[in-house]
């Protein structure tokens, strides 16, 4: 079964993943792939700057909440030795929801805890939730990066979330190591041997295999 399967058999409605306060209508598209000329001569990596950028987007568009980044190949992680030593990694695996710190994460689908860490390592997701899904014979996951750190606390292994739930909170930079608050979510077929974290951006070569297992979370969410 595929998440467009699941998706379309749980629900044919939009959900907003942040604040229910938020209205769908506040959502806004972002780019910041690295065909973006509005980027040029932004250090996007650099917190402060991408978010100027975030503020000057959401502005124009009169949005609370600037969206977007699935398959986005960037530079938003230059300075972060994780996605440049060796092999570059800066294809984006997931959606990513810029918001400021402290606003509402909500769960999209019923789900229980499968794991948490704070993947504290510059560049890295900080506090991650990892949620389990079982709809029918099918086991599906959905992973929730650069929460607070008290989005952590009080969890434990199968801890059960109904839909729409609150989940955690975004994080500040020091917290989400180093990024403008937001909220990377993703989906995930098969998590394999992680826990508490999955890969979150990949290189080129290995962009079958993680666009196979990691699809598109608009097929749940249907922003």
């Amino acid at each position: 079964m595929t998440w467009q399967t699941i998706g379309d058999g749980l629900s044919n409605e939009p959900f907003a993943i942040l604040d229910e306060g938020i209205s769908l209508a506040k959502y806004c598209n972002i780019d910041l792939s690295i065909t973006n000329k509005d980027l040029n001569g932004i250090a996007i990596s650099d917190p402060q700057e991408c978010q100027s950028y975030i503020d000057k987007v959401l502005k124009a568009n009169r949005g609370t909440v600037a969206y977007g980044g699935y398959l986005e190949r960037r530079n938003l992680y230059k300075l972060s030795d994780r996605f440049y030593g060796g092999e570059t990694r800066n294809i984006h695996l997931g959606i990513d929801f810029w918001c400021k710190a402290g606003t509402k994460v909500r769960v999209p689908m019923d789900g229980y805890v499968h794991s948490f860490a704070n993947n504290a390592d510059i560049g890295n997701y900080g506090p991650t939730i990892i949620l389990r899904h079982q709809i029918n014979q099918t086991v599906r996951y959905t992973l929730y990066g650069h929460l607070s750190l008290s989005s952590l606390v009080g969890l434990y292994e199968n801890k059960a979330f109904k839909k729409g739930e609150v989940l955690g909170f975004l994080g500040t930079p020091d917290i989400n190591v180093n990024y403008a608050p937001h909220l990377h979510f993703q989906l995930i077929n098969d998590m394999g041997d992680y826990s508490g974290d999955y890969p979150g951006v990949c290189h080129l070569k290995d962009l079958d295999f993680y666009q196979k297992n990691c699809p598109d979370p608009n097929l749940l969410l249907k922003i």
